[in-house]
């Protein structure tokens, strides 16, 4: 190819640098978006959050509730079911409240530096934060002590983050 060719293809497409910049510049805000998202587990084939249930019902009725599908909201990317208009309202006002912790995964996998999904009806509440457990076991080892399971589960969260599946 002719330089003068070369030097007009480089200065119409921007060139290497250009691309290396746009990349850069993607790889930088998808790694800043998934640091500060926290991933929230959702039925892949419903789009649903928390498999339906209502995440303020654990707070208000202390028990898990399965929300009505013509009570929803989308919000972090997901589909939230809420029992009644209350509920829905307070979601909505403060989501980070309701939400389940570590956006639902077990948080004793976690601390293995493993992403597994908790189920929302093995669940607790400790220090005003809903917590979902892979299984009953899971749950009683939490439980024996929170404090250091979740300290764990912080260390190791932005790492198992990276792990996941968008």
């Amino acid at each position: 190819m002719a330089m003068w060719r070369r030097q007009r293809m480089t200065s119409r497409t921007g060139g290497p640098g250009l691309f290396a910049g746009l990349l850069l510049l993607t790889l930088c805000l998808s790694s800043a978006a998934a640091s500060t998202t926290e991933r929230v587990v959702t039925d892949p084939l419903t789009g649903l959050a928390i498999g339906g249930f209502d995440p303020v019902a654990y707070f208000t009725d202390g028990t898990p509730m399965q929300g009505r599908a013509d009570l929803e909201m989308r919000a972090e990317g997901t589909i939230w079911r809420f029992r009644n208009e209350g509920n829905r309202a307070a979601f909505a006002a403060t989501p980070h409240v309701y939400r389940p912790r570590f956006g639902g995964y077990d948080p004793m996998a976690i601390g293995r530096g493993v992403g597994t999904a908790g189920s929302p009806e093995i669940w607790v509440i400790f220090e005003n934060s809903l917590y979902f457990f892979y299984n009953a076991q899971s749950r009683e080892a939490f439980t024996a002590n929170p404090h250091a399971a979740i300290s764990l589960a912080d260390e190791k969260w932005a790492e198992v983050l990276r792990t996941l599946v968008p």
